[in-house]
């Protein structure tokens, strides 16, 4: 498999607790840009980026339009904004939009994860944490065909197994694992290839 370029993050119901449990846990120097699509209305996504940075080694913000995706940041999408990204040749850039709900839902994980296909082909890790619904099942699709690895949240460890239930049940997760095992084996696909 392909060296991995980017860690994608899509939760929703129960997003914070589990965004505050595993994000601090990745290092200082952690090799990958973190893009994460978390369903929340505008202003509480900026809320939950400020409290993450409080926390995390890593910084973290919420994402601006044309944003540079690079190492040693975490971005959060915007409320309300759809999150996909470009590459120009100057770099891959966050692009943000209004265009329809996907799944009744806006940011979508679904948007985020089909851009990233289109950018980064295989060269990503894709993770489904707890949420309602199924947004983020297509976008995995799209990201396995690729070659992507998916890792889904366990329904032990989820406040609702909607989203990582949807992706495990279509046979899509390389591995489906409790919250605290998801960074160890981020950083196992991370430092092995």
């Amino acid at each position: 498999q392909v060296q991995p370029k980017v860690l994608v993050i899509g939760v929703s119901t129960g997003g914070p607790t589990a965004l505050g449990a595993i994000l601090p846990k990745l290092p200082a120097g952690f090799p990958l840009p973190v893009l994460v699509v978390q369903h929340m209305p505008p202003l509480f996504t900026r809320l939950l980026a400020e409290r993450l940075h409080a926390n995390c080694q890593v910084p973290v913000a919420e994402a601006s339009q044309g944003d540079l995706v690079e190492t040693g940041k975490i971005l959060i999408a915007p409320g309300d904004f759809h999150l996909t990204v470009v590459s120009n040749g100057a770099g891959v850039r966050v692009s943000l939009d209004q265009t329809s709900p996907l799944n009744s839902c806006r940011p979508a994980v679904d948007a985020l994860f089909s851009s990233i296909g289109e950018v980064y082909g295989g060269a990503v890790i894709a993770v489904i944490l707890t949420g309602m619904g199924q947004d983020g099942l297509r976008g995995a699709e799209i990201l396995k065909a690729q070659g992507a690895r998916i890792l889904a949240q366990d329904e032990a460890t989820s406040v609702v197994w909607g989203m990582p239930g949807a992706v495990v049940n279509a046979g899509l997760a390389d591995r489906v694992l409790p919250l605290d095992q998801i960074v160890p084996e981020i950083l196992r696909i991370v430092g092995r290839m």
